[in-house]
């Protein structure tokens, strides 16, 4: 008897139609891109891939990137002007933010401060180095404004890996995860990977970005496979993403 198995895929070929609701292309306002040039080779690159609808998510983080929404509408505004000198009409840009909950988030929800990706999602993030201490106060905030609140790259942080209870207590409190692709593919270390795809078997995703902050992300995604077993899942958080985020205001 003969199995026949398929070969593994380009990740790059199964992005067509994609919304990437987590990305740092818009020019000079984080650690993506420093320019409009940047921004506009970048959504170039995306566009070899089939990628034509962004959310633009710069951060904001007490200390860091001091954005607000006049920045970020700024930045915005700079780089959608730029866009038919290049004959990019067909591109798709809204702006959001990625909010660290930091010591500066609660304000900016009780301010109505913060930008959504859509009318119902907050993407938000903590530091790598320790989780936020006010994580449980921020997330109780955020429901209350009837949002979703969604983790970004849950895999990334290394204290909350070796106990998968740790990931069921966040989604339990009302969190939506948000995977990283290139996490998948070991970009960010065996270790992030590991995590990233016993949270992928597990069904704990939500949903899926790329977290473009440069060419050099582009250039890795790729060249990157898609092994079988992945396949399913994956493409799953990719029409899911695609199906929530398309053409939302």
């Amino acid at each position: 008897m003969f199995h026949i198995f398929s070969k593994n895929e380009f990740i790059a070929d199964k992005l067509e139609g994609f919304v990437d609701i987590h990305n740092h292309i818009l020019p000079g306002i984080d650690d993506g891109a420093a320019n409009v040039k940047e921004s506009i080779l970048l959504i170039k690159s995306f566009m070899e891939l089939g990628v034509t609808d962004f959310i633009c998510t710069p951060h904001i983080m007490s200390g860091y990137y001091e954005n607000t929404k006049e920045t970020i509408k700024s930045a915005y505004h700079h780089l959608v002007d730029e866009l038919p000198k290049h004959n990019l009409n067909s591109i798709q840009i809204r702006y959001a933010a990625e909010h660290m909950v930091d010591s500066n988030i609660e304000q900016l929800l009780k301010t109505n401060a913060h930008l959504c990706l859509d009318e119902q999602h907050l993407l938000i993030e903590m530091s790598y180095l320790q989780p936020s201490i006010n994580f449980s106060t921020t997330i109780d905030l955020i429901l209350e404004k009837q949002l979703f609140p969604v983790f970004a790259h849950p895999e990334r942080y290394v204290y909350l890996h070796g106990d998968l209870k740790k990931y069921e207590h966040y989604r339990q409190s009302g969190l939506k995860f948000q995977l990283n692709l290139l996490s998948i593919f070991g970009y960010y270390g065996k270790g992030i990977q590991k995590v990233a795809l016993q949270l992928l078997k597990a069904g704990y995703y939500d949903f899926v970005a790329t977290d473009t902050h440069g060419m050099r992300h582009l250039n890795v995604l790729k060249s990157q496979k898609i092994r079988q077993q992945h396949m399913h899942q994956l493409m799953g958080l990719l029409e899911n993403t695609k199906e929530q985020f398309k053409n939302t205001v």
